[in-house]
């Protein structure tokens, strides 16, 4: 049974920075792309980020790029999502999706984790 379990999120002053930890289970995490998502209140699912299974190549959404890193530890399983200088406009919940390597597609989704970013 494939799990994506989100941690790390929480409220944090503009400025300020995060780190998102998604520990995955039931699959060979190394044979997978993995990404970062967001949903704001009121809007559809935003990518912000990927990271292919390897760990070598990393790809960000204009809006978080120079701000967001992604990184993975393939013998622990585990995906990343560093993330500095927030603004409000981060604001969302953040999930961990597995993805298909070759093309990208959606495997699974965690269930998310809520980041608030307000002074």
């Amino acid at each position: 049974q494939v799990q994506l379990v989100e941690s790390g999120g929480g409220f944090v002053e503009p400025g300020g920075s995060l780190r998102l930890t998604c520990a995955a289970s039931g699959f060979t995490f190394s044979h997978y792309r993995m990404s970062w998502v967001r949903q704001a209140p009121g809007k559809g699912l935003e990518w912000v980020s990927d990271i292919d299974h390897s760990g070598e190549f990393a790809a960000y959404a204009r809006s978080v790029e120079g701000r967001f890193t992604i990184a993975r530890d393939n013998a622990k399983n585990t995906v990343f999502l560093q993330m500095n200088n927030l603004t409000p406009e981060d604001t969302a919940v953040y999930y961990c999706e597995q993805r298909t390597s070759s093309t990208g597609l959606t495997v699974n989704r965690g269930q998310g984790t809520q980041v608030t970013v307000s002074s």
